[in-house]
């Protein structure tokens, strides 16, 4: 039928064609802001070996599990940062190193003694990082190890020696792994040894729990802050450590973030972000690196820290 000879027929079709393609448009940009919120990029601090080794357990098996847990999970290569000083002390945590690399996972640089810059002169500093680096370059050969992660997230306490770390990681072809989630995981593991070595599995399992509650809390103090700043989850560079139960709770971990709507990606592609510019462009000047630092750069108040249930320093004392 001509539709001229049934206008009403043609209204009807016009206003469902409508409301159809409204609700299409609602469902794919509800699909698209879902697939970009929430990323975050893994990094792991203090290879080969952190905080205290639980009885009957070695850092080599202790990395095994976190890159199996990383594969299983079919997440992009995660940046693990090198304290050199450990395979010294710890020979026999070294072979950690190799099998990170042979798993296709990049290393980069922590300084070699794990050094606060805060707490040192520019030039040992300096040169603690430079000391890392022969032995970056004989585990990543031709690939990108020029990412530092500073110790305690200190990049000096005077802008003399901010200034000066930053022209000197300028000079030597770095970018700075920023940091904008974390939990603070390696509270977890000495008390986690302490319970491996009295068989306390109810102390284990509450530790577990302690941390997984944690994870979840810091995740939406983050999301907050960044809603607040840019009205949009920033890609998260999420700090983590390669301690003993980190490893023993990273499949669950991965998972609550999972649960949580997150996807995971590279650090390269996380600092592809406007917020990192300046960690990637060193002769800039150095601005926050931190959430909490743009918050109180923009006079913006803190959302209350979450209050978790736990100590841990409170669990098989």
């Amino acid at each position: 039928m001509d539709a001229k000879m049934n206008p009403r027929k043609l209204t009807r079709s016009s206003s469902d064609l409508s409301r159809i393609s409204l609700l299409f448009a609602i469902i794919l940009s509800a699909t698209c802001a879902a697939g970009h919120a929430q990323q975050i990029a893994f990094t792991w601090d203090d290879l080969p070996a952190h905080s205290v080794l639980p009885q009957g357990d070695s850092r080599v098996e202790i990395g095994r599990k976190i890159v199996s847990a990383m594969k299983d999970a079919h997440m992009p290569p995660a940046y693990g940062f090198v304290n050199g000083t450990h395979t010294e002390r710890e020979p026999l945590s070294t072979p950690m190193l190799k099998e990170w690399r042979d798993a296709g996972l990049p290393l980069g640089n922590h300084t070699w003694s794990h050094m606060n810059l805060n707490q040192a002169s520019l030039a040992d500093w300096e040169a603690d990082v430079l000391k890392n680096e022969p032995l970056l370059k004989s585990y990543m050969g031709d690939a990108d190890w020029h990412w530092l992660r500073y110790p305690y997230l200190a990049e000096g306490d005077t802008p003399e020696k901010r200034d000066g770390a930053r022209k000197f990681l300028a000079e030597h072809g770095y970018k700075i792994a920023g940091v904008t989630m974390s939990f603070a995981d390696y509270m977890y593991n000495e008390p986690y040894a302490r319970c491996v070595a009295k068989n306390d599995a109810d102390g284990i399992a509450q530790l577990e729990k302690g941390y997984l509650d944690a994870a979840d809390a810091y995740l939406s103090y983050a999301r907050a802050m960044s809603k607040a700043l840019y009205g949009r989850d920033i890609p998260y560079v999420l700090l983590m450590h390669v301690g003993a139960i980190d490893a023993q709770v990273l499949p669950r971990l991965l998972q609550l973030y999972r649960e949580r709507g997150a996807t995971f990606v590279s650090l390269e592609d996380a600092e592809k972000d406007s917020f990192y510019k300046n960690d990637l462009d060193l002769s800039l000047p150095a601005t926050p690196d931190t959430l909490e630092q743009a918050m109180h750069a923009r006079n913006l108040p803190l959302p209350a820290r979450p209050h978790l249930d736990l100590d841990p320093n409170t669990v098989c004392p």
